[in-house]
């Protein structure tokens, strides 16, 4: 069990209800548009999986696969783009929508109009103290983009990276090929979102609460997709 690992900073047991939950991370190669996502599952997971056990995985792996990370210099932002990006909030936690190149990738998903209402909303939003006003209104596209991280391995450090196309149509076609419960998930340091799930509508709070704290890595770790356990 090599691959297998609990990355640093985070717990291998998180109790949800009163049940106890093994998260075990999954080490992989850099995963790239080259692979096939069930052929890496299969390789790398599916080895350590046991009855009962969820796969999960970070959306950007599904994407990366699907050729949804752009290269930074294939990128060619509009001047729109560049003034926007003075207006966004600069969070401690990534780049998000201050680089003029993910912004420019933002008006290509959601269309000029509906980013600068978003905008518009969103400005009035933050008079009243009032925050999330502009992704609720950009949509899922928008909120699934990612844009290049200093601490990933390369390329998707110089990348911006779609949501993956279609989560849980993904998630479906990759619990069929290995037999297990398969939930694809966004997550960072701050939130988490089930983009994905194969299993029961119930289980999915579940999941949100015992993979909150983002037990993947996507940095040196290596760890894009994982195990969950009932401990």
């Amino acid at each position: 069990m090599d691959n297998v690992r609990i990355n640093e900073g985070k717990e291998l047991v998180r109790e949800v209800n009163g049940t106890s939950y093994e998260r075990h991370a999954i080490k992989t190669h850099v995963i790239s548009n080259t692979d096939n996502i069930v052929d890496v599952v299969k390789n790398y997971a599916v080895p350590h999986m046991k009855k009962g056990d969820i796969l999960f995985m970070s959306e950007k792996a599904v994407a990366c696969t699907q050729n949804r990370a752009i290269p930074m210099d294939e990128i060619h932002p509009r001047p729109l783009a560049r003034f926007l990006v003075k207006f966004v909030y600069r969070s401690p936690h990534g780049l998000g929508r201050t680089l003029p190149e993910t912004m420019e990738v933002t008006l290509q998903q959601a269309g000029t109009a509906r980013i600068l209402f978003a905008a518009a909303c969103s400005a009035i939003g933050k008079l009243f103290k009032k925050r999330g006003i502009f992704y609720a209104i950009a949509g899922e596209k928008v909120r699934a983009i990612d844009g290049p991280c200093p601490g990933a391995l390369p390329p998707l450090d110089r990348c911006v990276t779609l949501g993956p196309e279609n989560p849980e149509k993904s998630a479906k076609e990759i619990a069929q090929a290995i037999g297990y419960d398969v939930a694809i998930i966004d997550a960072n340091d701050l939130s988490i979102e089930i983009l994905g799930f194969t299993g029961k509508k119930k289980m999915i709070p579940v999941l949100e609460e015992a993979l909150r704290d983002n037990p993947l890595g996507q940095g040196t770790e290596c760890t894009p997709m994982g195990l969950l356990r009932k401990a």
